[in-house]
């Protein structure tokens, strides 16, 4: 029984220069028997930090509440071409929230291409997008 005392597993990431700190955590964790899931990287190749998140769940609103606790994330619910598409016009999101149960199949990888070939307007929405930030 892990001293944790964790019901919900734990996740673990990182960049090129945490990959060895990354490996020895992951190996403890393992030794206590503690549920983990690796979102990498996985090796001390060079990266650069994500563009865009992609996060599903039923309703898109429980992923969507917990990225937005977050600063720098602009998490939106889409559900729809048109959402994704002014998520990223007007709000530059850089999540998008899909709702796994609301959205059709297909649906979800166009929604996604849209987001990721969308830039942001900036101009009178620009202001808007400041004031997010805490």
């Amino acid at each position: 029984m892990s001293p944790f005392n964790l019901t919900l597993p734990i996740a673990i990431g990182c960049d090129h220069a945490g990959f060895d700190c990354k490996e020895d955590l992951i190996s403890f964790l393992e030794g206590e028997g503690v549920k983990f899931y690796d979102f990498g990287t996985y090796n001390k190749d060079s990266v650069d930090y994500a563009a865009f998140g992609i996060l599903l769940c039923g309703s898109a609103n429980g992923v969507a509440i917990t990225a937005n606790k977050h600063q720098g994330i602009r998490a939106a619910i889409c559900w729809g071409e048109e959402l994704a598409e002014l998520a990223r016009k007007h709000n530059d999101a850089n999540i998008i929230c899909i709702p796994a149960r609301f959205v059709r199949d297909g649906d979800a990888e166009k929604m996604l291409d849209i987001f990721m070939n969308t830039a942001f307007e900036g101009g009178r929405h620009q202001n808007r997008v400041n004031k997010i930030a805490c």
